[in-house]
């Protein structure tokens, strides 16, 4: 029973944090494009590499708070309209 409630719990919050993560790159897509900025350039301002950017908006890896202050204000944009 034990096991069954912690699988469960599990793949919630694994589902929560994949949507998290698919709308943080969706969202930085946009942005780039409405900014007409490439993935290197965009890179560059944030002092990031461009394999990691293009990672990101993959939802392919979970960045840190910091990172994603950097990619925030390399964009222009607040933390908000990256994650919602």
């Amino acid at each position: 029973m034990i096991k069954i409630y912690l699988q469960t719990f599990y793949n919630k919050f694994y589902m929560e944090e994949q949507k998290a993560l698919e709308t943080l790159a969706t969202n930085i897509r946009k942005l780039r494009a409405i900014n007409r900025i490439s993935q290197e350039r965009l890179a560059e301002l944030a002092d990031l590499s461009q394999q990691y950017i293009c990672s990101i908006e993959k939802a392919k890896v979970n960045p840190s708070l910091i990172t994603i202050l950097k990619i925030a204000k390399a964009l222009d944009v607040t933390i908000n309209d990256l994650a919602y």
